[in-house]
């Protein structure tokens, strides 16, 4: 491991892996996680964008675009995300994802 590759974040990593290789759910998932941890809303929302527009069947994508949605206060479109979720989450099985996404549409009622 080379001294520049040691300095270099997560988030760098992270950002020069979706270059590379823009289709990879879970890097571009990741990256739209560090986006959101550190406040960057409109950044981690561009990246959940592209994460479903590429990846439509990756259900923790919508789970935590939508409860991105829902701090940003925006809980209509946060709905929005969390039902299509919900029906991509129900073809997969992922009950524990459903009942997850359930749970903050109640929420918002």
């Amino acid at each position: 491991m080379t001294n520049e590759t040691q300095r270099k974040t997560r988030r760098q990593m992270l950002e020069e892996h979706v270059v590379a290789r823009p289709g990879d759910a879970f890097a571009r998932y990741g990256l739209a996680l560090e986006y959101m941890n550190s406040g960057e809303t409109a950044a981690a929302g561009a990246e959940f964008r592209k994460l479903l527009e590429t990846n439509p069947e990756y259900v923790p994508g919508y789970q935590m675009y939508g409860q991105l949605l829902v701090r940003d206060s925006r809980p209509d479109e946060a709905k929005q995300i969390l039902r299509v979720g919900l029906s991509v989450a129900a073809r997969k099985g992922d009950s524990h994802a459903s009942s997850e996404m359930e749970s903050l549409l109640a929420e918002l009622g």
